[in-house]
């Protein structure tokens, strides 16, 4: 298939599995021309980036679930490191959706007067050292928004 086809059928825009490619995600088997020829077997490969990509993996790490062949080579281990990371935020995100409701209908006369929406800021305060964490992590592998726009990301505008 050749570069048009393969973005045409997967929805990833054509400069997107240049970058891939480029980051080693992804292999072209030919340059035909001016254009790149990839194995069908790319649209797996690229379904499996989707799902790292929207599960939190950096394309680095995504890039290790792959054996050299192109072929899925996932460390159990670090699904289920990642699996644990994602409850972690879900319990985090279920207080704060229970605080933010609280606060909503709370009857003390200020927020500032009221314990509960105190124990929201206590959250919010934590989450915010962990997204500079994350921040710090993401650098550290060579993730990010400049990462996320070249591939085509919307949200990293």
């Amino acid at each position: 298939m050749d570069i048009s086809e393969v973005a045409k059928r997967s929805g990833v825009p054509a400069s997107a599995l240049r970058y891939y490619e480029g980051r080693g995600l992804i292999q072209s088997l030919s340059h035909a021309g001016t254009r790149r020829r990839f194995s069908p077997a790319v649209l797996d490969q690229l379904a499996l980036i989707a799902l790292g990509q929207a599960a939190g993996f950096s394309l680095d790490e995504i890039r290790l679930m792959f054996a050299p062949d192109g072929t899925a080579r996932i460390d159990r281990a670090v699904l289920s490191a990642k699996a644990d990371e994602l409850e972690r935020m879900v319990r985090r995100l279920q207080s704060m959706i229970e605080g933010l409701r609280h606060a909503a209908v709370c009857p003390a006369p200020s927020h500032a007067e009221c314990p509960s929406f105190q124990k929201l800021l206590q959250a919010a305060a934590s989450g915010a050292l962990e997204s500079r964490e994350r921040t710090t992590r993401r650098r550290r592998t060579g993730a990010g928004d400049a990462e996320r726009r070249k591939a085509g990301d919307p949200s990293a505008a």
